[in-house]
Order: C-alpha cells, then structure tokens, then sequence
C-alpha cells in the first residue's frame, strides 16, 4: 500500500506483514542511471497518522539523513573536540556544566530538538543568571555546529528566550587594606606573588598558566597572553613595573612555562586554584574568588582613570574587536601608560 502526496514532498507506504511500526515514511535521495529513484527512509512508525506529521516535519525543516540518528550528546562531543582547544579550562567546566544541565536532551535525536524543549530546559535551570546564561551560548553554539554540518537546517536556539539578569554581582575587588598585605607578604609567603601577578596583569587564572616564557617580552616589558573570547585572544598586556622582579624570578631558563609546579611542569587549573589560591585567602582570613582579581584590575584602571579604549584592550573587552586588534609601538605605550598608573 502506497499513500500519494504531492510530487518532491515524500510518500509514506505501508509495509507488508506484521510489524510494530508498518508505516515507512521516505523521501527521493537522487535518481540512477537508468532513471529510477532512489529512496531515503526518513523513518517508521505505528499509525498513518504519526507518520503523515513526520513528514509534514521533514518537508518544513529538511535534514541530512545521515544525521538523523545524531543525538544532542553525539554534537556536543564533536563540537567541543575543536572548541575546547581555543577556549580555557574555566570556559571548558562552564560548558560541561551546561551540558549536565541539560540531561533530559542528551539522548534526543537532535533533528527533534525544538525550541520548545530547549526552552523547558532553561526555565528549570535554578542556577544563577551567568550559568543560565552559558547554557543558552551551549545552545546556540550547538545549533550553529549542526547547521554548518548539515544536520538541521533551521536554528530553534534563537529563539530560546533568557530572563534580564537581576542579580548583583557578587564579585568583589580586593581592598586597600588587602592589598597592603599581599605585599607586605610576597617575599615570605609562597605564591602570593602569583595572586599580585593575577591583580597587576588581569589575566584569569587559565590564561596565565598557559603563559609560556617565549610569551613574556622582558626588553619591551609586556606579555603576549588571553584566551577565552576573540577580543581577549593574544592581547598584550605591559608588565607594571611592580611586579616586574617576580615575573624575572619565576622565568626559569630549564622550564617552559612562567608558573609551573614541583616537577617544572605546566601546572594545572584545579592544582593552583585548590592548592594555592584557596589556601592563601583561608590563611590570610580574604573572602576572595579567582575572578576577583581580574575584577580588582579593572577596578584599579577605573580609579586611575585610565585610557578607556587601553582599559578594553588589556582586559580583552568583547567590544574591541579583532579588527581593531593591531598593536604597534604607540599602542603599546599607551597601554603602559594605563598599567602604570596602578
């Protein structure tokens, strides 16, 4: 039994014998060389009924049915095999956290995906705005992965809607005071220096344990770092004349990177931040999160009333542009300029 439908749209046959799912439904693929088409099978179901909207969905939002079957889990594995070699680690555990939180789409064959379910997902979430809002970038980032490979051709995610953010910030600069005392500790106490390196360059904790020393420029004092966005990729940042001796201190000739471990090795994000960071701020009574020092940074350009457009450049603002993003030697001065008046 065949059912008729208007030419280029599909058909649906009935197939022969008892099955669970008689109703096949498929489309024309191409033709062979004598003439005769040749089929794709969209898929089976139990009633004509569930069939006909099949297909009514196939002919809105055409796909490759070679990805018919990929689920939301398959895109999200290959997706990030490319992306999580540009992004840092922090970036890494934000996306892997969106991707938990969204476990009732793990297993939904990603051509089914619609806003709707995406959606339900993104109210549920009872994590904060920022979280929330990673999830909906996962999203995004996931429909546009998809769409260049063939697998949808329609983008739902953006039409996922997220709530304005009315949440304070919780983040908060290290005081004067706070300050005082890093210094007053830097020489006696390990690591500390690191924490003031942190406040001094704005670096996040990932992009400066990916600083190589090849990336540090000590006759021109600036350092070549930044991941995480476009705008923040290889930014250069002036080293402030304050930190200077410990930037030389830790530039060790047998290592390759400026802060490494016990085995001069890269050190990893977890090894510093639950080993290093955190000890210090519990020994020193500082209630402190590792992005309070990048906060701290700006907050220090801010009062120093700093170069607007330098203050963008050294913190890797999304607002400066990669085609802006040529430094030439004035540039750089006058990114010194702003460094050097904290």
């Amino acid at each position: 039994m065949k059912l008729k439908n208007p030419n280029g749209y599909g058909s649906i046959i009935k197939l022969s014998g008892k099955r669970r799912k008689p109703f096949a439904v498929r489309v024309t693929a191409g033709w062979s060389k004598k003439g005769k088409q040749i089929y794709r099978y969209v898929g089976y179901y139990s009633n004509l009924k569930e069939a006909n909207q099949k297909l009514v969905d196939y002919n809105k939002n055409p796909y490759n049915l070679d990805g018919e079957n990929v689920t939301f889990e398959d895109v999200f594995e290959k997706w990030k095999k490319r992306k999580y070699t540009i992004v840092g680690h922090s970036a890494q555990l934000g996306y892997n956290a969106a991707f938990k939180t969204a476990i009732k789409l793990h297993k939904m064959k990603f051509v089914d995906i619609k806003t709707s379910h995406m959606q339900e997902v993104l109210s549920n979430d009872t994590r904060k705005h920022g979280s929330r809002r990673k999830l909906k970038i996962l999203f995004n980032q996931l429909f546009d992965y998809a769409m260049k490979n063939d697998i949808v051709t329609k983008d739902y995610s953006k039409y996922v809607e997220l709530e304005k953010n009315n949440e304070k910030s919780t983040r908060k600069p290290f005081s004067e005071n706070e300050m005082q005392k890093l210094w007053e500790l830097s020489n006696d106490m390990e690591w500390v220096d690191t924490i003031l390196i942190l406040i001094y360059t704005g670096f996040r904790i990932g992009e400066l344990l990916e600083i190589k020393n090849s990336d540090i420029n000590l006759e021109e004092q600036y350092i070549k770092g930044g991941l995480k966005t476009e705008a923040g990729k290889d930014r250069i940042v002036p080293i402030n004349s304050k930190i200077l001796p410990f930037i030389k201190n830790r530039m060790q000739k047998k290592n390759k990177y400026l802060i490494v471990n016990f085995k001069g090795e890269q050190m990893k994000y977890n090894n510093y931040y639950k080993e290093k960071f955190q000890p210090i701020m519990e020994q020193l009574g500082m209630k402190h999160k590792p992005h309070d020092t990048r906060h701290t940074f700006a907050t220090l350009l801010s009062n120093a009333d700093a170069n607007k457009t330098s203050v963008k450049k050294l913190i890797g603002h999304n607002s400066y542009t990669t085609t802006e993003k040529f430094y030439t030697h004035k540039d750089i001065e006058e990114l010194r300029k702003a460094v050097e008046k904290i």
